[in-house]
């Protein structure tokens, strides 16, 4: 029970700290809610979570054998990548803002646009080869239905976060403040860095 809530915690906690950095699918969001109200946020969500099944059922199907081979590797590739990611994020952090720019390049469709702004992110493609693999191989080391847990707590941080930001936006920001929204990615920077650490001393 203890790995079950453990899993799901961290899942989720990572997944915040991903989902609340700003880029393509945080300005799709915002675009498609000023305009369409605050559904739009778990509909982007949604055609995001998506590809991330895609990249999950390759992980398990096609990558988990290789990559049991050279698993130290990944854990410090992992680790490392969650600390660089946590300074970014805390340098991010001082004038990140949910504001979307004048032009609307996203799609009209919500799923769509949000499946594209997430493959076309390489700040995605980047935690996925590194953070994201690294744990979800972590949980199938235990079992399946770990590895499954682990995304079920990282979709509850999306779809959670896009969430709010849809419905602060809807309401005219009354929800979520920027002053709030930098404070919340410092708190979630400073996370990463320590799990970051945490998870390289475990290689060790």
């Amino acid at each position: 029970m203890h790995g079950v809530i453990e899993t799901l915690v961290v899942a989720f906690t990572l997944g915040l700290t991903g989902a609340m950095v700003p880029g393509p699918t945080l300005v799709a969001t915002v675009n498609m809610s000023l305009r369409k109200g605050w559904t739009m946020g778990p509909k982007v969500v949604a055609g995001h979570a998506l590809v991330e099944v895609a990249i999950f059922l390759l992980i398990v199907r096609g990558l988990a054998t290789a990559a049991e081979e050279h698993a130290g590797m990944i854990s410090v590739v992992g680790g490392s990548a969650l600390i660089i990611f946590g300074v970014l994020i805390l340098k991010e952090s001082r004038t990140a803002t949910m504001t979307a720019p004048d032009d609307d390049s996203t799609s009209a469709n919500p799923y769509l646009a949000g499946a594209l702004t997430s493959a076309a992110n390489p700040y995605f493609w980047i935690w996925w080869l590194s953070v994201g693999s690294a744990l979800v191989l972590a949980g199938l080391r235990c079992s399946l239905f770990l590895a499954v847990l682990f995304m079920v707590g990282h979709w509850g941080a999306d779809f959670g976060w896009y969430t709010l930001v849809s419905t602060s936006l809807d309401r005219g920001r009354t929800v979520l403040s920027e002053t709030g929204y930098r404070r919340a990615l410092t708190l979630c920077s400073v996370f990463l860095i320590l799990f970051g650490a945490y998870y390289l001393t475990g290689v060790a």
